[in-house]
């Protein structure tokens, strides 16, 4: 499959144990929601690779999983750092208003006046917000509060509308 079918959920962070099982880091937003995800895909050498879940849960602060055809702490440390995804259809719908930000990344922002700050490289969360890094003549952060900051979302025209400062 190609990249824009996938979606990244997390990526293999470590082993765990003797016998094959790995440490999940997931970016979804509950940690443990991508041990709802089966089967998983793995990027090895640069091609999507499935591998059923046998076994995820929660050990203390960190995510540990076994998988299918792993049973070795050696086959498992040849997976560290693989990007986990799913096929995009596996995804839950979303409510209007709501938005996978997989599917924000590389959107253009503009603000309400049409100054072009660039295209959205990363969103992060803080606690309060989560917040938009768009690239363009300089970095912005720019925060996705939906209604104040964020205006307006066309996924069909790949655009963000904003009300924020140009110079900030």
């Amino acid at each position: 499959m190609s990249q824009p079918d996938m979606i990244i959920l997390g990526k293999i962070a470590g082993v765990f144990g003797v016998k094959g099982w790995v440490k999940v880091f997931s970016h979804t937003e509950q940690r443990d929601g991508i041990l709802g995800y089966n089967p998983w895909f793995l990027r090895i050498a640069g091609e999507w690779q499935v591998f059923k879940v046998l076994v995820g849960q929660a050990q203390g602060k960190i995510l540990v999983a076994q998988l299918q055809g792993i049973d070795t702490r050696e086959q498992a440390e040849r997976l560290l750092g693989c990007e986990i995804a799913i096929p995009r259809e596996q995804l839950q719908s979303l409510r209007d208003g709501e938005y996978y930000w997989a599917d924000l990344k590389g959107m253009r922002v503009v603000t309400d006046t049409d100054v072009d700050f660039g295209v959205v490289d990363a969103l992060f969360e803080t606690g309060a917000n989560d917040v938009m890094v768009v690239n363009g003549e300089r970095e912005r952060l720019v925060p996705w509060i939906m209604g104040d900051v964020i205006k307006s979302v066309s996924l069909d025209d790949r655009i963000i509308v904003v009300d924020w400062d140009p110079d900030f």
